[in-house]
């Protein structure tokens, strides 16, 4: 038989293992593959080779299997860190950014990470960095708006005579650009 290639397989290795990655039964499908490969006879190092996973991953793996059977290979619970933020909190949290920061005793009229992080410590004792209340802007489809600086005094004919787009007053004789 004719050996088959694949094209950019090191791309495709890569996008297969984000799949397997990506849902719990596929998780548990590439566990029962490598305990299956161990019951085989291959050594741990050879099956984690073959899966792209460490061999002390695939030596766990076994060690479950041995001690709980298939419900070892299941998907686990992962704890992580408790979110600091509550979904009542997070809904209020969202309510409020509608709002100026200056209802809630803040200073400024725009919400930023360092505004959202001095209102939360005020009002839930939630100590997090503005970069971390930034990321909550993202997530939670909010967009960081910063004004447009303006000069005191500014002169509105000088400002003018400066811009590269002509104003709507412009010398007899000459068209605004763009048009045909």
């Amino acid at each position: 038989m004719k050996a088959l290639t694949i094209a950019e397989a090191s791309v495709i290795i890569l996008g297969l293992q984000d799949e397997i990655r990506r849902s719990a039964e596929s998780r548990y499908d590439h566990r029962l593959h490598g305990v299956l490969l161990v019951a085989e006879g291959m050594n741990c190092c050879r099956v984690a080779e073959l899966l792209g996973d460490a061999p002390r991953t695939v030596e766990y793996w076994v060690r479950r299997f041995e001690a709980k059977g298939l419900t070892g290979l299941q998907e686990g619970v992962r704890p992580g860190r408790p979110p600091r933020l509550t979904p009542p909190q997070i809904t209020a949290i969202q309510a409020r950014l509608r709002k100026r920061p200056a209802d809630f005793g803040l200073s400024g009229n725009l919400w930023d990470g360092k505004t959202l992080a001095a209102h939360l410590k005020r009002a839930y004792g939630v100590t997090l960095g503005a970069r971390q209340c930034r990321r909550f802007f993202r997530q939670w489809g909010f967009r960081l708006v910063k004004p447009r600086p303006v000069i005191a005094r500014a002169d509105a004919i000088r400002q003018g005579e400066h811009k590269k787009t002509p104003s709507s007053e412009r010398p007899a004789g000459r068209r605004p650009l763009g048009t045909g």
